[in-house]
């Protein structure tokens, strides 16, 4: 009996960038991210239902959490909009990591 010829597969093209213009203008930040090798990850984290965070290769450039009712499509576009702010500010939107605020504890 005869081996299979076996085909290589490769990676697909990413078509995260593609020159389409409606993608162009959808949420332009999180494409330049992405095509830039940064990351982008929305999913669960535990206790928090739906989390969206955007970074690149050297540091975390935002992290929200999703509101009440707000659709994902929003949840991106605010995303998006941190994306930007942190390339423009350096300033980075954590809605995760809340600080926990010193109540008064008085010591013995």
């Amino acid at each position: 009996m005869e081996s299979r010829k076996r085909i290589r597969r490769t990676t697909a093209p990413s078509r995260v960038g593609s020159d389409a213009p409606a993608q162009a203008q959808f949420l332009p930040n999180i494409v330049a991210l992405i095509d830039a090798g940064g990351d982008v990850t929305v999913g669960a984290l535990y206790p928090i239902k739906c989390v969206a965070s955007a970074s690149d290769s050297h540091r975390c450039l935002a992290m929200l959490k999703r509101r009440p009712r707000e659709t994902l499509s929003h949840l991106l576009e605010r995303l998006d909009a941190a994306i930007e702010l942190a390339e423009a500010n350096d300033t980075m939107t954590d809605e995760v990591n809340v600080p926990v605020q010193n109540r008064g504890t008085s010591r013995r």
